[in-house]
């Protein structure tokens, strides 16, 4: 060590979150940014005497590198679980799947004050696991309620056409997002997209300043 001070957990020009990059990829690059900073401040600490102070402010830095960590290592495990599912083939009602996500959701919608939009169009018929699907739709809308500003909308658009159903998610975010995932919402949409990805579907996430839309595309149920 040169005895500089500890480097922020990410750094702002990580380009951790580059397109194209799977979720485990993310995740991965993501834990070594605070582990290099847990180990460079356990190692300025050992390095000589200190005060107090300063002994008890790399405590505490190091409990939030580890809490980060913590995190990324159990979005981790998530993915590698859905990475393990599986389930009957049948025609899913995606649409109704949705309303019955928004409705889970109103509770914690109403406590941020963020309003909650759903628009369907077409059967919305996809192939797949109910279960599963449930599952990854539940996963989805909360990790993007969770980082909608509060005040908010969260808009929900469900569109069929001959080849495919298309799932846009639109919301503001209260600030710019982390160059690497930390918040339970960036995680959130990691696993969501692994998931998603897993079942066949097709993912776009991109963010235009603080407005980010989330665009999931699955091939219709075959008749």
């Amino acid at each position: 060590m040169n005895g500089a001070a500890p480097q922020p957990a990410c750094a702002a020009n990580s380009g951790v979150l580059r397109p194209g990059r799977a979720p485990l990829a993310h995740l991965l690059h993501a834990l070594n940014q605070p582990l290099t900073g847990l180990q460079c401040s356990l190692e300025l600490a050992a390095a000589g005497p200190r005060s107090t102070e300063q002994y008890r402010k790399t405590l505490l830095d190091g409990l939030e590198l580890t809490a980060r960590m913590r995190n990324l290592v159990e979005a981790m495990t998530e993915i590698a679980e859905l990475q393990q599912l599986s389930g009957e083939k049948e025609k899913v009602p995606l649409g109704d799947i949705l309303s019955d996500t928004v409705e889970d959701l109103l509770p914690v919608a109403q406590a941020k004050a963020v309003y909650l939009s759903l628009e369907k169009r077409g059967s919305l018929l996809v192939p797949g696991s109910r279960r599963v699907i449930t599952g990854l739709a539940f996963r989805l809308l909360e990790s993007a309620l969770s980082g909608t500003r509060g005040g908010g909308v969260l808009r929900i658009i469900a569109r069929q056409d001959e080849q495919k159903t298309c799932l846009n998610i639109v919301w503001e975010q209260e600030r710019l997002a982390d160059p690497c995932p930390g918040s339970l919402s960036e995680l959130g949409l990691l696993v969501a997209q692994a998931g998603w990805e897993h079942v066949g579907a097709e993912w776009t996430l991109a963010s235009e300043g603080l407005q980010q839309r989330c665009v999931i595309c699955l091939p219709l149920a075959s008749s």
